[in-house]
């Protein structure tokens, strides 16, 4: 009983389906899909700038090193 068999997985997602209906599902499946791309996105950009941050920061130390 631990694990549940192909069958039940069946009833359930045709249960899931009755219940909300297609069209439901499938904006549930895209307005999923743009949060991740945007949290992605937001990761990428996020170590960007911190690169950019310690560039910046390593270049004031040059300037100061001069003057």
């Amino acid at each position: 009983m631990g694990s549940f068999s192909l069958w039940h997985w069946i009833i359930v997602l045709i249960i899931v389906v009755l219940v909300f209906g297609t069209k439901k599902l499938r904006n549930v499946g895209k307005d999923l899909g743009g949060a991740v791309h945007d949290f992605k996105q937001g990761l990428n950009e996020g170590t960007d700038n911190a690169a950019k941050k310690d560039e910046v920061i390593e270049h004031q130390k040059d300037e100061d090193k001069k003057a």
